[in-house]
């Protein structure tokens, strides 16, 4: 099982997911050229994809995937409100309604040898969610775009392999940052995004011995650096009510623009 970071960021997100088998993207929103680069880095062509899981409808998850759709055919998984969005969105050109399959939070579905299991997020959208992918006992959790995180959000990604997190903000710098103060609450609130300590404290509640890899994902342009992401959710694991200090795990942040190391779940 292999997981890679093709772009991640407030300007566009495509994760790659997938087993020899099975060639999954979470989220197109890159340029479709863009993304068929980054899978033709990992030695997948467009041609190869069994799917497309949607997160939500804004233009930073799904902007390339009305090219993707409409050039490969590709099925396109998201859950009834993110599809109706969809639909309504014109900057996607034509997309055909038959190539969307509606899924339900916390109700698995099995494409070809993996398993996904999408999860409830607290994000301003029509419904939003995560994805948590498995292939035999590998899982992998996919996780961004979430204002706060609670109980259920700490079980649903308990216990897997590899975790991508979002550690979108350093609260500093968006605070006396140019954004306008409407947009700074929005991303501060409840439906917003993880800030870099939120994201280092979700973590902390998700560590466990066999947690192989933690890639740190959406990072802010304009409010974080990947320094300070990376340093930040460091010091909250090490400082954490857990048992584990940060050097225990290998952490990577994903950059804005270039693919990320090949994670292999082994």
């Amino acid at each position: 099982m292999r997981l890679c970071s093709i772009a991640s960021g407030s300007s566009g997100n495509c994760i790659y997911v997938g087993s020899e088998a099975t060639h999954l993207l979470v989220d197109v929103g890159i340029s479709g050229r863009k993304a068929e680069s980054g899978l033709n880095s990992l030695g997948i062509a467009g041609s190869d994809l069994d799917g497309i899981l949607i997160t939500h409808e804004h233009a930073d998850h799904i902007s390339g995937l009305g090219v993707l759709a409409r050039k490969y055919q590709v099925p396109i998984y998201a859950t009834r409100g993110t599809i109706d969005a969809i639909l309504k969105c014109r900057s996607l050109g034509r997309v055909e309604e038959s190539l969307f399959q509606e899924v339900r939070e916390d109700e698995k579905f099995v494409l070809k040898d993996l398993t996904v299991n999408p999860m409830r997020i607290s994000h301003d959208a029509a419904q939003p969610v995560a994805y948590r992918i498995a292939y035999g006992n590998k899982r992998v959790g996919i996780c961004t775009d979430l204002g706060v995180y609670n109980d259920y959000t700490v079980e649903c990604l308990r216990g897997m392999d590899a975790l991508l997190i979002e550690a979108n903000h350093d609260v500093n710098m968006l605070q006396v940052g140019p954004y306008p103060y409407y947009l700074k609450q929005r991303i501060l609130g409840d439906r917003g995004h993880l800030s870099n300590e939120n994201s280092g404290r979700l973590l902390s509640r998700l560590l466990h011995d066999k947690l192989q890899t933690i890639l740190l994902g959406h990072l802010s342009k304009e409010n974080n650096l990947p320094e300070l992401a990376y340093e930040t959710v460091r010091m909250e694991i090490s400082m954490g009510d857990n048992p584990y200090r940060a050097e225990d795990f290998r952490l990577l942040v994903a950059k804005r623009s270039e693919a990320s190391p090949v994670i292999h779940i082994a």
